[in-house]
């Protein structure tokens, strides 16, 4: 039996895998803090991935793009590869290279990836798909505190409270082993849907507030206005340990509820009640405010991040015990995979690409001239939709993503991996991207090698390998290992046993905003709880703030943030708003959890929530394949009648591929700071479509 944890999202359950009678690993539930001995669906099913038939065990290579994909040994592939990348940037530079990479990797392999790009290929065009979940909260939180860690205290403190508020945070489908920790706090949920958590909420007598799509940040504002309004402001926190109060309050102070409801759709009544619940539990220091991505993936996704952090500052909650301000990070290792250098303006430890200091540092570890390292590229979409341009990308590897899937504007981000001179896919599957790439790399799974990952309080916990991978697979760390070998670098220079990569990581990172120079394999092994930053010699970090927050004088920021209007706007051809997000059954861009026979029989194909008054004007009954239609592209759907819908907005989840992705609908416009794209509103209009068989 091997002790580990699950391989999806960032809660990070503790698991056991055993052998059952026919020789293969079963998962069963562990006791952790996080999941406290449960498992949702995705974790109980999750060792099924290990045996998916279409298993990849050996590298694919095509000779042209008008050729099908061919098995070849690791060699021929490898050395194709590497002649290919030192053709193009012997011809065009070594920007003309991109990488992307994932906030599903471990510490150590987003730790190599960003290694790799900066040294091995030189190139500054390296981002990751975790620019499209959390990185509108990392800013915020980074503006308000000092610093992002997702959660700034554990998981478990949160059940300890009178009031919790989720906005746009869905748990109950995404992260059912979380609601064991909001059972006992009552609950204000802001969604457009009546998702599960709402109704979770509105069963134990909390609120359920339903905003417009779109309109959150002018709902927190009124929220804000409310609590000063009816009393509920903390002026003893807000004077001694924060700024800029009067300069947010100059938005809010427009915001009266009334206001507040013409343009979000919430009554006024519910939002004073909102108020006066979540006031009266922070003058107990019991409450606390969390996102999820329901607030980040907009346009304004960090404006409105920072409207709910300046509401958690104007209660008093943030750097206290028994309250505070927290996102929910998503995928696996989203808080680990945004910190140590696969984002494009970043070095190990979070530090900032184009600051003199952390480039000479991180240079001393990797034994290179400061001078070497690339200064900053492009954010995720602005890459993918650089690439096969004049002055973009030729090439471009990937590791543990699938874009085509998860990005906005899909037919856009097809047409540019299509144009690509070198596409090259690291994965275990031939997931949608990796279909289209000329060279694909079979690489190992979860369970098939040891690693770290970094949860959603910013805890690092070791995942453990359990059985060993196929015949022919590699880990991603020896992938890049050979590569950069192939590539003229030195060959101490990129380890490929996860220990040894930890270790150097620890000293790059030391000195930063999250240090993990006092990680080790035994603390790890001991299961001391290990959250950063843990710096050598030192106790780790459960709590952050208590003290003082991050910026140079110690106190939060107020953001002052005016109210924004979508970046689309319906009209008499686009008359609704489809918003999307995730389902109990899925995971990301379902490569993984579309493979899995149970996962897939419970939720079998795109589906898309109406209310039954919209279906019917559009003439569709339950069950009908509906066409949702955006302007830039369409999708077909499963009409599932929803009374508690909203008669303005449609909902799909984004776990599907080709005909069926939501995202052929989604807009780009991005986050001016975040450069997070505009997922949760696009203006739609639904139509019949004929059954395909």
């Amino acid at each position: 039996m091997t002790t580990t944890h699950c391989p999806y999202c960032a809660l990070q359950c503790a698991m056991h895998l055993e052998p059952g009678p026919d020789g293969r690993l079963a998962a069963r539930p562990a006791a952790f803090p996080t999941n406290r001995g449960g498992l949702c669906r995705k974790g109980w099913t999750s060792a099924e991935l290990l045996t998916v038939p279409d298993r990849l065990t050996r590298p694919l290579i095509r000779k042209d793009r008008a050729s099908p994909l061919e098995e070849t040994d690791w060699d021929t592939a490898l050395d194709h590869v590497a002649e290919r990348l030192l053709a193009l940037r012997a011809e065009s530079g070594p920007d003309s290279v991109a990488v992307f990479g994932s906030g599903s990797l471990t510490n150590e392999k987003s730790y190599t990836l960003g290694k790799f790009a900066r040294l091995a290929l030189a190139t500054s065009q390296i981002d990751y798909n975790g620019r499209f979940c959390m990185s509108s909260a990392a800013a915020a939180s980074t503006r308000a505190f000092g610093l992002d860690r997702g959660m700034p205290f554990p998981l478990t403190d949160v059940g300890q409270a009178e009031v919790v508020l989720l906005a746009g945070a869905n748990p109950a489908e995404t992260m059912p082993p979380m609601m064991g920790h909001l059972s006992a706090p009552t609950l204000i949920v802001i969604d457009p849907r009546r998702s599960a958590t709402a109704q979770a909420a509105l069963t134990d007598g909390g609120i359920h507030l339903a905003p417009r799509p779109g309109t959150d940040l002018s709902l927190a504002l009124g929220l804000l206005h409310a609590v000063r309004v009816q009393g509920w402001c903390d002026e003893d926190f807000v004077h001694g340990r924060t700024h800029g109060f009067e300069a947010a309050w100059e938005h809010a102070a427009a915001w009266w509820p009334e206001r507040t409801e013409q343009v979000t759709g919430v009554p006024a009544t519910r939002i004073r009640a909102a108020a006066d619940l979540l006031g009266q539990a922070s003058r107990n220091r019991s409450a606390y405010i969390l996102t999820g991505r329901g607030t980040e993936q907009h346009a304004k996704g960090t404006d409105t991040v920072s409207a709910w952090i300046n509401l958690a500052l104007a209660l008093g909650l943030p750097g206290r015990q028994g309250s505070g301000y927290g996102c929910i990070t998503g995928q696996g290792n989203g808080q680990g995979g945004r910190e140590h250098g696969q984002k494009a303006d970043q070095l190990p430890g979070y530090r900032k690409i184009d600051d003199p200091a952390a480039r000479t540092h991180v240079a001393r570890v990797w034994g290179v001239d400061p001078s070497a390292l690339p200064g900053p590229g492009r954010s995720a979409f602005e890459l993918l939709d650089a690439l096969g341009t004049d002055h973009g990308p030729r090439a471009m590897l990937l590791f543990g993503s699938n874009p085509l899937v998860s990005a906005p504007h899909t037919d856009r981000v097809r047409d540019r991996l299509a144009s690509l001179d070198l596409l090259v896919a690291a994965d275990f599957v031939l997931s949608e991207t990796a279909a289209m790439a000329d060279v694909v790399l079979p690489v190992a799974q979860w369970a098939e090698e040891s690693g770290t990952m970094t949860n959603l309080e910013g805890r690092i916990l070791r995942r453990t390998r359990a059985i060993a991978p196929p015949e022919g697979v590699r880990t991603d760390l020896e992938v890049l290992s050979d590569l950069a070998l192939r590539l003229g670098q030195p060959p101490q220079r990129f380890p490929t046993d996860p220990d040894t990569v930890l270790a150097e990581l620890g000293r790059a990172s030391a000195g930063g905003l999250s240090d993990y120079s006092g990680v080790t394999p035994e603390r790890l092994s001991s299961g001391e709880a290990l959250h950063w930053p843990v710096r050598a010699q030192e106790e780790p970090t459960p709590h952050l703030f208590l003290d003082s927050f991050a910026h140079p004088d110690g106190r939060a920021r107020f953001v002052p943030v005016p109210h924004q209007p979508p970046v689309e706007t319906t009209d008499d051809d686009y008359p609704l708003v489809a918003t999307t997000g995730r389902t109990m059954g899925h995971y990301q861009t379902g490569a993984q959890t579309r493979r899995v026979p149970e996962l897939h029989r419970a939720e079998p194909e795109a589906y898309v929530e109406v209310h039954p008054d919209t279906a019917a004007r559009a003439g569709l009954a339950s069950g009908d394949w509906a066409r949702i239609t955006s302007r830039r592209g369409h999708t077909r759907a499963r009409v599932r009648l929803t009374p508690t819908a909203r008669l303005d907005t449609v909902f799909l989840p984004f776990h599907f591929a080709g005909d069926q992705s939501a995202n052929n609908l989604t807009h780009p416009a991005l986050d001016p700071t975040s450069r997070m794209p505009e997922f949760k509103v696009s203006a739609v209009r639904l139509e019949r479509e004929p059954a395909h068989p």
